[in-house]
């Protein structure tokens, strides 16, 4: 038996603005992220590949098509089921690290779950904080830990409710390469160890090379896609579509 992607949509589009100023960010994609696999998304400056991820995570609503989440349609739900499942269902990763500067790493951390009201499991919890390495870093704000450890704050936050799927916006566009490298090690160690399912944007061949796949956007539409990627296979691939000799 096949196992159900974690979320996949169909002949999605969305435009922004009307008449003479309308834009087509999203012209028909249809794409399934495999459960339990790391998928990158690239694509030249206003291929669609963000509005892609807000429109799948729920972020952002289509303007035709549909997208599911798990076997949830998300056109039927109501604001209040998209927060829930959101809250539920989708972690979150994005450029800038979000954390509440109030907050230690552990609080930061259990933070969506304790607006939710809800307790963390406490296996679970103690599992991601081993995963990303920060056993010794839990009593300290942001201000006390790096740039790489904060992102890996985000990374448990975005873990710790078990979602279906991880979205990350160019995970390390706001931190060093090394610390960059250890982030992406460990998304790709989160996939392989805890089983989880993670979409990336990011506009960087070698960030991509740790992604099982990466499909790539161009002008709104899914226009190819590399299993078992590097990083000169997709920079091969770049300059393919950017029409730049190789």
């Amino acid at each position: 038996m096949t196992q159900r992607p974690a979320a996949r949509c169909l002949d999605l589009v969305k435009t922004f603005g009307s008449g003479d100023t309308t834009v087509q960010a999203l012209a028909g994609v249809t794409v399934e992220f495999e459960a339990g696999a790391f998928t990158a998304i690239m694509g030249p400056s206003g291929s669609g590949k963000s509005t892609l991820m807000n429109v799948m995570a729920g972020l952002d609503s289509a303007t035709g098509g549909e997208t599911w989440i798990d076997d949830t349609p998300l056109s039927a739900m109501k604001d209040k089921g998209l927060t829930a499942l959101r809250r539920d269902k989708i972690g979150f990763i994005f450029q800038q690290f979000n954390l509440l500067p109030t907050l230690n790493a552990r609080e930061n951390i259990t933070l969506p779950m304790d607006i939710a009201g809800r307790k963390p499991d406490p296996v679970w919890l103690a599992q991601v904080v081993a995963a990303v390495g920060l056993g010794d870093r839990l009593t300290h704000r942001p201000d006390q830990l790096s740039g790489g450890q904060q992102q890996r704050v985000a990374v448990a936050r975005a873990l710790l409710a078990k979602p279906a799927i991880v979205f990350a916006d160019e995970p390390t566009g706001n931190i060093d390469s090394r610390a960059g490298a250890e982030v992406l090690g460990l998304l790709r160690r989160c996939v392989r160890e805890l089983h989880q399912t993670v979409v990336m944007v990011t506009h960087d061949p070698v960030a991509a090379s740790y992604a099982d796949r990466v499909i790539f956007l161009a002008d709104g539409r899914l226009v190819a896609e590399i299993s078992s990627p590097t990083a000169d296979s997709v920079l091969d691939e770049i300059k393919l579509l950017e029409g730049v000799p190789a």
